[in-house]
């Protein structure tokens, strides 16, 4: 069971990437996919998180009304439409998955991935 996030790279401030989450092994119908970041020094935080039962979650504050989570299950995939980047956005990007809800609690998740690079630029 894998999850491998890609779409990531370096785009100047103000500008726009997708990333996407996408699932070997395992389908997506019974877990909810989280997107996670981290900055060099700093712990992994929860970006945001999409399941069936709960729709679509975001936990920080910093990206609500920039960023997108939407899933497309017949692909199993999730991805992340990030607007608007700022310079604090540049980070590395997880997808993980926990069983049908979602939580805040970054431990519970399992099956990350290697990560993407976003570096934004000002």
């Amino acid at each position: 069971v894998q999850l491998q996030a890609s779409g990531g790279g370096l785009v100047q401030a103000g500008g726009s990437l997708r990333l996407s989450c996408a699932a070997a092994g395992f389908t997506f119908d019974n877990y909810a996919i989280g997107w996670f970041r981290q900055a060099p020094g700093k712990e992994r935080e929860g970006v945001s998180c999409i399941s069936r039962s709960d729709g679509s979650l975001y936990f920080l504050d910093s990206v609500k009304g920039r960023f997108t989570i939407s899933s497309d299950y017949a692909k199993n995939t999730v991805y992340l439409q990030m607007n608007n980047l700022k310079p604090e956005d540049t980070a590395i990007y997880y997808c993980a998955a926990v069983p049908f809800f979602c939580t805040r609690h970054v431990n519970a998740f399992r099956s990350w991935g290697q990560g993407t690079l976003v570096t934004v630029s000002s």
